[in-house]
């Protein structure tokens, strides 16, 4: 494992590694709890938001010539239409709001402090754009859900030490295909959001 490299890609520059973060995005999905069958079509239109929003970020690291980590970030107003629908939804004002797309890192690079170099860099994008509430959410699966590894524990304790709260009340919908099907079912997913103005 050598040093690692972080690259900051913005709007349609993003085009030019985003067959890297479509693999890392279909790689680390697949586990649990987004048990995600991806394909290149389905992440192609899945990224297209970043590239036509000249206010999207996208931070990649690399080691050597691997694209080992990647996280994404745009203003929800520059969003698809699910991540915004609950905000509108709650007659809440999404042009205040920084959504957060996602952070998906190989296994053999966690527990280096790139989760939190993810969430730095994307709350300093929020206050470039001047936006105060960052917001992300998680898919909601069943506690006894037959899937699920043993001993899993998820990241709710360190999103909640970043200052985020769950906010039960707002939930998407997302669709994709669970592993060995082709057909996309639509999931629950619930927001964490953080009010930069606020302690954390």
């Amino acid at each position: 494992m050598g040093e690692l490299r972080t690259e900051l890609l913005r709007g349609e520059e993003i085009a030019r590694h985003v067959d890297a973060v479509a693999d890392l995005r279909i790689t680390v999905f697949r586990d649990w709890p987004y048990l995600y069958e991806g394909t290149r079509e389905y992440e192609a239109r899945y990224l297209d938001v970043y590239l036509r929003s000249p206010r999207s970020l996208a931070i990649l690291v690399w080691d050597g010539d691997a694209c080992i980590g990647a996280s994404t970030v745009l203003p929800l107003a520059d969003a698809g239409a699910e991540a915004q629908q609950p905000f509108r939804d709650g007659g809440q004002a999404i042009e205040t709001i920084d959504y957060f797309g996602e952070s998906v890192l190989l296994k053999s690079h966690r527990g280096r402090g790139l989760g939190v170099k993810f969430f730095d860099l994307r709350e300093q994008h929020a206050r470039e754009h001047g936006l105060s509430i960052c917001a992300f959410c998680s898919v909601n699966r069943s506690a006894d859900d037959p899937r699920k590894p043993a001993g899993y524990i998820g990241n709710d304790s360190f999103w909640t030490h970043r200052g985020y709260h769950k906010e039960p009340g707002i939930v998407a919908s997302f669709s994709w295909p669970d592993i060995g099907e082709v057909v996309s079912t639509t999931k629950p997913m619930t927001f964490w959001m953080r009010d930069l103005g606020a302690a954390a």
